[in-house]
């Protein structure tokens, strides 16, 4: 008996047995990016809890590190903030979860210095990209019909600009200008 995976040819050969089906490669947009699906979706959401997490370490981290009168406001105001991104975290993971995914147990890495103004910049650098992140979920989830999700991002957009905004009164600069995406 011959087995299970090969069937006879027509000369009478066993036929080579089939190779696992292997993944579609994803599709890709007329920019060459991977077109957007619910799953994509969730793996940019993804990208952005990992995001999220890392906020809720430096706020944390850097509330209490920085010291010194000058920043006692903006120290309070940090511990403020890391519970506001763990909010932000619980929402995304629930959409994550919503589109099929699993939550990334993962942060991206929180960058340290002794320089209490370097601290403040590195949590306005990132709250610049996701803000600039948020700002394209709404755009993707509106593609493919999810306009809840893109409501729910339209909200963790409002709080996001209002810590980038005291991030920027902290140092004692403008808050950058939504119109240029480059920085």
């Amino acid at each position: 008996m011959a087995p299970l995976t090969s069937k006879p040819t027509p000369a009478g050969k066993p036929a080579p047995a089939k190779a696992p089906a292997k993944s579609q490669p994803a599709k890709n947009d007329h920019n060459g990016k991977p077109a957007m699906t619910r799953q994509r979706l969730a793996e940019l959401l993804n990208e952005d809890l990992a995001r999220e997490y890392q906020a809720i370490i430096a706020y944390v981290v850097y509330s209490q590190v920085l010291t010194g009168a000058a920043y006692m406001k903006i120290a309070s105001e940090l511990e403020l903030h890391a519970a506001q991104e763990l909010q932000h975290a619980l929402i995304i993971a629930k959409q994550i979860d919503y589109l099929g995914g699993t939550p990334t147990v993962e942060a991206k890495p929180v960058k340290m210095s002794d320089d209490p103004r370097e601290l403040l910049q590195f949590d306005l650098d990132n709250e610049i990209q996701t803000i600039r992140n948020y700002r394209e979920r709404v755009t993707q989830a509106e593609s493919l019909g999810e306009f809840a999700i893109a409501e729910i991002v339209r909200k963790l957009l409002v709080e996001e600009q209002d810590h980038e905004i005291d991030l920027a009164t902290a140092l004692g600069i403008d808050a950058p200008d939504p119109s240029n995406s480059a920085r």
